[in-house]
């Protein structure tokens, strides 16, 4: 698991689906009051059902936009609260996971999560956006270098078997080893 501090706060960041999703619950603890109830605000705002409808059919091939329709019409209706539980198991959504206990906490993909960022400041969404990008090109830079060495690492090695074939020649003359 990865953190990235945003104004002071420690944001944690996990792997699903191969992406990055970044913790809301953590976000959450920018603003004042309880950050469980927060999210849920969020959840329970029809222009952020309309956008998680939006990327969820740009993004998952699964989801189920009949019962994403449901969803929001029961919600803006005030039959029942709107939260991201509910919202991903009866829309088969990819974009928020959400785990209760211990080590649960609500996650959502990058560009999610950026919503909620505005939702809260768009002042914080700056920041978080700024602390996110530094990361990932860390890691990218970081990537790039072990690729690099990788790559020479493996030209000797083929270099050093290309002189053990020739006629004559020591094999342990070619080899990095203590010659005394």
């Amino acid at each position: 698991m990865k953190k990235i501090e945003v104004q002071g706060i420690d944001i944690s960041i996990k792997s699903f689906h191969e992406e990055e999703y970044i913790s809301l619950t953590d976000i959450a603890a920018k603003a004042e009051g309880d950050n469980k109830q927060l999210i849920l605000r969020w959840m329970q705002n029809s222009d952020t059902l309309l956008f998680l409808q939006a990327w969820e059919e740009l993004h998952n091939p699964d989801f189920k936009v009949m019962e994403m329709n449901n969803f929001r019409l029961q919600h803006l209706e005030k039959r029942y609260s709107a939260t991201p539980q509910k919202y991903i198991q009866q829309t088969d959504a990819i974009g928020i996971v959400s785990k209760s206990g211990r080590y649960g906490g609500t996650y959502a993909h990058k560009e999610i999560a950026l919503n909620f960022c505005y939702w809260i400041s768009p002042q914080f969404q700056v920041y978080m956006y700024k602390a996110f990008t530094e990361l990932m090109e860390a890691e990218y830079q970081k990537h790039n270098l072990q690729w690099h060495i990788s790559k020479i690492t493996d030209n000797i090695d083929e270099v050093r078997n290309l002189l053990d074939t020739i006629p004559g020649q020591e094999a342990k003359r070619n080899r990095l080893i203590d010659r005394k």
